[in-house]
């Protein structure tokens, strides 16, 4: 392939890859507003609505910077980023603030703000793996010390999130794992066995913590328990049953008035689902099946093992939770309160999936000696 060749596809699969983001970024700005616009005061705007955008804002920044750093930084800052991610998970167990059920929330002193060290710890574990699964020697399988130390990389933070509890950032990032370690090359008969025992440990959580056993019954069964453990999902179907084809108009839905729990944030589809009808579904699913694909893409024309591994990693980051998202939501899945990224009111969710952008985008630049032998 000719270098020009090369750099038309490049800059078609960042165009695409963009063009995706604005039209999820452009649709979740529209979702927080309307979903939050209930608690507004006096007809202001929602201060959801406001830090969301503010949040927007500073995550276009975050994309460019984030693009912009050469793949030589991202590989000497991954193991660095790594240790703060899991010292501050650490901490967010001593001294975080809970909410929820959950101490997720670690507040910055002097700011008064808060973040989740969860979100960080995803993205911090896409680029390490990413760092210890690509060589030099231009071997195709994983050895086992990567496979070991892979693994570990990706348990440790997943351990502190169940202790938090937060069982979907865990399953979150043991997918992230697998999903790198077999596009690195490692064999599938030696993940059988940490899936295996990922499986019964996963089986072993919900039957021991009560939160998360009644998110199952309520799964299995919601109408029977629909004031109970089911109701956030019959909610989530009476939405889904009123939008129908085209919506009952944006700002209009019911369900966000108290009836759908966190309706900005882990429920925000159901409000899209309401208000925009299957329209406004498919067009947000759809995105994210671009974004899929542009991510794809650009992994696969990655001429070697770094970008193409930040590439398939930062894809998985940004369409998985997506996927199980819309999943709970439809009542395929047991809750789990994973956000929508980009549409989801979530601050560092948001922040954290506009670096995630960049670092895509930084994957998608070719090589120097590419760009060289055009200029």
């Amino acid at each position: 392939m000719s270098p020009q060749h090369e750099l038309a596809r490049a800059a078609e699969a960042q165009g695409a890859l963009l063009t995706a983001v604005v039209v999820l970024a452009a649709c979740g700005a529209v979702a927080v507003f309307s979903a939050t616009a209930p608690l507004a005061l006096d007809h202001t705007l929602p201060p959801h609505f406001l830090r969301h955008g503010a949040a927007l804002l500073c995550g276009i920044a975050l994309v460019w910077t984030a693009a912009r750093l050469p793949l030589a930084m991202w590989r000497m800052l991954a193991i660095p980023l790594h240790v703060v991610a899991v010292v501050a998970l650490v901490a967010t167990l001593g001294i975080g603030r809970s909410a929820g059920g959950a101490q997720r929330w670690l507040v910055v002193p002097g700011l008064g703000m808060g973040f989740q060290p969860a979100e960080v710890a995803k993205l911090t574990t896409v680029l390490v793996l990413a760092v210890v699964l690509s060589r030099k020697d231009g071997r195709a399988e994983v050895t086992g010390r990567q496979f070991l130390l892979a693994l570990g990389l990706a348990a440790l933070p997943a351990g502190l999130c169940l202790l938090q509890p937060d069982l979907g950032s865990a399953v979150i990032l043991c997918t992230l794992a697998g999903v790198m370690l077999l596009v690195a090359g490692a064999r599938v008969t030696h993940l059988a066995l940490p899936a295996l025992v990922g499986g019964i440990a996963l089986a072993g959580y919900i039957a021991l913590r009560p939160y998360a056993w009644k998110r199952w019954v309520g799964f299995l069964d919601p109408w029977a328990r629909a004031s109970t453990e089911g109701f956030q999902l019959v909610q989530s179907f009476v939405a889904f049953g009123r939008g129908g084809l085209a919506g009952v108009g944006i700002g209009d839905g019911r369900q966000k008035l108290f009836y759908l729990p966190e309706a900005h944030n882990d429920f925000i589809l159901s409000v899209v689902a309401e208000e925009t009808g299957l329209i406004g579904v498919l067009v947000i699913l759809g995105a994210f099946v671009a974004l899929m694909i542009a991510g794809l893409r650009i992994a696969l024309a990655a001429r070697e093992r770094l970008p193409f591994l930040l590439a398939t990693g930062a894809t998985v980051l940004l369409t998985l939770p997506a996927a199980l998202n819309a999943a709970v939501v439809m009542g395929c899945l047991p809750t789990k309160g994973l956000t929508l990224p980009f549409i989801s009111y979530g601050r560092t969710s948001l922040l954290v999936s506009c670096v995630t952008v960049g670092v895509l985008l930084a994957a998608a630049r070719p090589p120097a000696a590419a760009r060289g032998r055009r200029s």
